[in-house]
């Protein structure tokens, strides 16, 4: 199974955001056991470093980058999916983007809590909690 992991599935365990840390900490470990290949986009990993810019020194990017690339794959970023997320013309660019992404990867689910803003997505948006509870339990 492909996943194509959004950037708050990855906050929330890097920053122990509860309530949401135990489901995307279960997307992570499935990933790292290799009970699925889980993705991020290239543009992903630069908005966590932005986000977590008073947390993490610049000295330990590196070390953050070590971190989340034992567990999932890195995608990079294409014109193609620039344009294929700018014809989309969703309210959010970031998101139709994470949704050319995954539909280039083939990706199975992108895993989000804001599945609303994946509405017009061709990659169906799932939850870390229905993730859990409605896919992994299925296989």
């Amino acid at each position: 199974m492909v996943l194509l992991i959004d950037d708050n599935v990855v906050l929330d365990v890097l920053q122990n955001r509860q309530p949401h840390y135990k489901h995307s900490r279960f997307v992570w470990e499935m990933c790292g056991r290799g009970n699925a290949e889980g993705y991020i986009s290239a543009l992903t990993f630069a908005d966590i470093v932005y986000i977590m810019r008073k947390e993490v020194a610049y000295d330990e990017i590196a070390d953050l980058l070590s971190k989340v690339s034992k567990i999932f794959r890195f995608v990079d970023l294409t014109l193609d999916e620039l344009r294929t997320a700018a014809n989309m013309k969703w309210r959010d660019f970031e998101d139709a983007v994470q949704s050319a992404t995954a539909s280039r990867i083939h990706a199975d689910y992108i895993i989000t809590r804001n599945t609303d803003d994946y509405a017009g997505s061709t990659v169906r948006a799932i939850t870390p909690e229905e993730y859990f509870s409605d896919v992994f339990t299925a296989e």
